[in-house]
């Protein structure tokens, strides 16, 4: 069975953006190694999940990232992966999507995940999305917590763990320290 692997950037104080909301991530300690961990987690999934505020923003942005003369390596192997990469976005409001790969849920969030972890594949990414991924914690699919946490404290904005109702049991499988300071944490939900 496919896992539901949740990625998601996180200050020390719990916050997944800053005051100024979704673009609010300035403060995530990317760097060289933080970039190869990420890589590294993206490698075993195949297909992405997205609610609508993110896959928006992402398709303003990513397909512009190769014809653009500034953009990073990094830059480019990510827009290389994400374009071929399956994407699920959920969203009541949108009547369609146009990126590459990406297919539009509507309804029956739940019955949706549980069917796609049924197919043959690798792990689904929610890769951003808190406000979705906040959702779905509710609902208990999320298998696996890979966060990152940068060493700030941003003070508000959005938390990373939001309208919890009950008790979610956490194993650590791993955890890293980057050059940065930054500390990379993988939990599994244990059920």
């Amino acid at each position: 069975m496919r896992k539901l692997v949740l990625f998601l950037h996180s200050s020390l104080d719990g916050f997944v953006e800053g005051p100024n909301g979704e673009m609010d991530i300035g403060w995530v300690s990317y760097d060289a190694d933080l970039e190869k961990h990420a890589k590294e987690i993206l490698s075993t999934a195949d297909t992405v999940i997205w609610g609508r505020g993110t896959y928006q923003m992402m398709y303003n942005y990513w397909p512009t990232v190769p014809s653009n003369p500034t953009s990073t390596q990094h830059e480019l192997d990510h827009a290389e992966w994400i374009e071929k990469t399956a994407k699920v976005v959920f969203s009541t409001t949108l009547e369609n999507v146009e990126w590459n790969n990406s297919r539009l849920v509507k309804e029956d969030v739940e019955e949706e995940i549980k069917n796609l972890k049924q197919q043959p594949g690798r792990d689904m990414v929610i890769l951003g999305s808190p406000r979705f991924a906040h959702y779905l914690m509710g609902l208990d699919l999320i298998d696996e917590y890979k966060i990152t946490v940068s060493p700030v404290l941003v003070g508000s904005g959005l938390r990373l763990f939001q309208g919890i109702k009950e008790k979610t049991n956490l194993k650590l499988i791993e955890n890293k320290t980057f050059d940065s300071g930054a500390i990379g944490l993988v939990y599994q939900a244990v059920r």
